[in-house]
């Protein structure tokens, strides 16, 4: 399947020169948002993975319906200053603006092993900092996981070696 006929594409959001992949098209079609989960899921097949990790909030709209699909935790990524618990905090920069992610201390158990799941690989600054979260609470990641990424601005280059599945690449 072809998920790009399902993508619409907004020039100049949210600011001029971003060219925004609008996944909520994709999300509105009910077969083709199970087709790309189910996708997702097949490709990780066999991979042992404890629980699935996702920043808000496209990555619960991938990271979630993928972790049931695998019959593991999903475990939220929010910005800072969210989560109800006790947290521990990390900034990052985002391909146009400054952010901070949070996740509960408690949220990822030393030797959890761990994917990353958003609905897109940008510049690579959010998973990377994903990946810095999860490593501090002593898990391991084993590998990330997009619907959409980005060649041209190299993200896969911030994850140091981290195996990186995308269905849909621009």
């Amino acid at each position: 399947m072809n998920y790009k006929d399902y993508i619409r594409v907004i020039e100049d959001f949210p600011q001029p020169g971003i060219s925004f992949k609008d996944i909520t098209t994709l999300l509105n079609n009910g077969p083709v948002y199970q087709a790309v989960i189910n996708e997702l899921a097949q490709s990780l097949k066999g991979r042992e993975i404890d629980a699935i990790a996702g920043p808000e909030a496209r990555g619960f709209v991938i990271g979630a319906p993928l972790a049931v699909a695998l019959g593991i935790g999903f475990v939220p990524i929010r910005k800072s200053g969210k989560l109800p618990g006790a947290t521990i905090e990390a900034d990052y920069a985002l391909e146009y603006g400054k952010d901070k992610l949070a996740m509960h201390d408690d949220a990822i158990k030393p030797g959890q092993k761990v994917l990353i799941a958003d609905d897109l690989l940008a510049t690579g600054g959010t998973i990377a900092t994903s990946i810095n979260l999860v490593k501090q609470l002593g898990g391991k990641v084993v590998g990330a996981a997009f619907l959409i990424e980005l060649m041209d601005l190299n993200g896969r280059d911030k994850l140091n070696g981290i195996d990186v599945i995308s269905l849909v690449k621009y």
